[in-house]
């Protein structure tokens, strides 16, 4: 079998709009490592878009769906229960950020999980009205398009979207929008589009991830919860990509100390596995009606059994704590060629979620120069991804069960295609 005969059968019978990045199709892969079905190897900085934190194939998460499978692959949970998804809910309601009594409910995919929380917020406040941000990505589902803070190539061709969205820019040092500029932006919402009595919620990223790895200041943060305290506004944190060890915390609302009410999640909860959840205050949680929530595989068993192991991966291999060490390794790394890469015009992130925007000579963003370095990244065998609104910027996500090695071996892949 060769990648080309599969190129050539995938435009034959899959549509376009499922766009690949990679000309290669994967035969096997090990923790950071993947070898395509020529035998080609490869480091994946990639992580299916951040879903492996645990890396693949970790033996631990095997071990327990090989366990679930020996006893049932599917019940659906709403017709017959069973304790681990039980016993998973549990344990991210003692994990996710806030001091109070919460609540889980699992669904299949992060689109999924931040239209339950929309549903659940609306359900709760009586609401209708939901501000996101520019730059923001929070899935394809039509909810999640209209939420999302991007057009191209998301929103293309497939309005009109669900009525009362509203977006503000996401403040962001390098391209001039000040935590002054997004809360102004928000006040002016309230005395032009919507009065904050509408308002259902406030849903951002901690940490944007296809917007360009844009870190929240922790004044905005902490300012988004005192406006929604003010207005009885529910804050929801959409922590799909930055979950489960990525910044260096569980979560990344972790960072800033305050708590959202509704915080949602998917990615690397199941280490490859569909899974995604929406935890919550418990009495918002029980806004909705019997019924009102769910899915046919929402919190699928083999699913949940991986999940469980993640939890107890991260903890048993401190890998929360390896990730930043991981992080902070890349970004001295990035630092160090900024002398010799003057396309590099910023170097940021938090933990193990970095990422690296480039500029050309007039201040303008350099997306060809980001197509090249992740060109000549591939063809030495470093599987990168790029982000941002414009294009222009490359972001890490290496499992972060990389042996040492590996990573060494990476950061040198990466500096030659940098240097051109």
């Amino acid at each position: 079998m060769r990648n080309a005969d599969l190129v050539r059968r995938k435009d034959a019978a899959t549509p376009r709009g499922v766009g690949v990045m990679c000309n290669f199709y994967a035969e096997r892969a090990d923790n950071a490592e993947i070898w395509d079905v020529e035998g080609k190897r490869y480091i994946d900085f990639a992580a299916g878009i951040a879903v492996l934190n645990t890396g693949h194939r970790h033996p631990r998460l095997l071990q327990a769906m090989q366990e679930q499978m020996a006893r049932f692959t599917h019940t659906a949970y709403q017709i017959v229960p069973y304790a681990s998804y039980v016993e998973l809910a549990e344990k991210i309601n003692a994990r996710a950020p806030g001091r109070f009594a919460k609540k889980t409910a699992f669904f299949t995919t992060g689109a999924e999980a931040v239209e339950n929380a929309i549903k659940i917020a609306r359900a709760a406040t009586g609401r209708p009205g939901v501000i996101a941000f520019s730059g923001g990505f929070h899935g394809r589902t039509m909810m999640g398009m209209a939420l999302t803070g991007k057009v191209a190539p998301y929103k293309v061709g497939f309005g009109p979207f669900p009525g009362e969205i509203f977006h503000a820019p996401y403040p962001c040092e390098l391209h001039g929008v000040s935590v002054e500029d997004s809360l102004k932006a928000l006040q002016q919402l309230f005395k032009s589009d919507i009065d904050p009595k509408r308002v259902a919620a406030i849903i951002f990223e901690p940490v944007q991830g296809e917007g360009g790895f844009h870190v929240a200041p922790a004044a905005f943060v902490k300012a988004l919860r005192a406006l929604c305290n003010e207005h009885g506004i529910l804050l929801v944190a959409d922590e799909v990509q930055t979950g489960f060890g990525r910044t260096g915390k569980l979560f990344a609302m972790e960072h800033y100390g305050v708590a959202p009410d509704l915080t949602t999640m998917a990615k690397s909860l199941a280490g490859g596995m569909p899974l995604s959840a929406v935890c919550g205050r418990a009495e918002l949680m029980d806004a909705p009606a019997p019924g009102g929530l769910g899915g046919t595989y929402a919190g699928n068993p083999l699913a949940v059994a991986s999940a469980l192991a993640v939890l107890e991966v991260l903890e048993q291999e401190k890998l929360v704590d390896r990730g930043a060490v991981l992080g902070d390794r890349l970004r001295d790394k990035l630092e160090g060629l900024r002398s010799r890469v003057p396309q590099i015009a910023q170097v940021r992130g938090v933990g193990a979620m970095i990422a690296v925007e480039f500029k050309q000579a007039d201040g303008s963003p350099d997306p060809d120069f980001t197509r090249q370095v992740q060109a000549r990244a591939l063809e030495r065998g470093l599987l990168l991804l790029s982000c941002g609104v414009d294009g222009n910027v490359i972001r890490f996500l290496f499992p972060l069960t990389i042996p040492d090695a590996v990573m060494d071996e990476a950061l040198g892949i990466l500096a030659d295609a940098l240097l051109g």
